[in-house]
């Protein structure tokens, strides 16, 4: 069964830090690449980051240099360290596998983390 399961999310401060984690079950999660998304009210799901199998990472342009991606494949875990947020990193953040966007409304998604950014 497929399970991801997002957690971390909250609200901070514009400048302050957040970890997401988000758990997966073995069939997603071993031997692929993975990858963090977000959706912010009324915009469309988008691509932050992602990470091979072998821990090379890979940014969007809005978050790169901010953002650090890892993962524990002994915990089939996958992290978003997310340092000098800005209010317009606000939104859902979700995990998943790599996918194409004309995929993203047909595929298996978690319940996903809020992160709110603001004074």
């Amino acid at each position: 069964q497929v399970q991801l399961v997002e957690s971390g999310g909250g609200l901070v401060q514009p400048g302050g830090s957040l970890r997401l984690s988000c758990a997966a079950s073995g069939s997603i999660f071993s031997g692929k690449a993975m990858a963090w998304y977000r959706q912010a009210p009324g915009k469309q799901r988008e691509f932050v980051a992602a990470i091979t199998s072998g821990g090379v990472p890979n940014y969007s342009v809005s978050v790169r240099g901010r953002f650090t991606i890892s993962r524990d494949n002994a915990k089939n875990t996958v992290y978003l360290q997310m340092n000098s947020l800005k209010p317009e990193d606000t939104a859902v953040y979700y995990c998943n596998t790599i996918l194409v966007r004309e995929t993203y409304g047909s595929v298996y998604w978690g319940q996903g983390a809020q992160v709110t950014v603001s004074s």
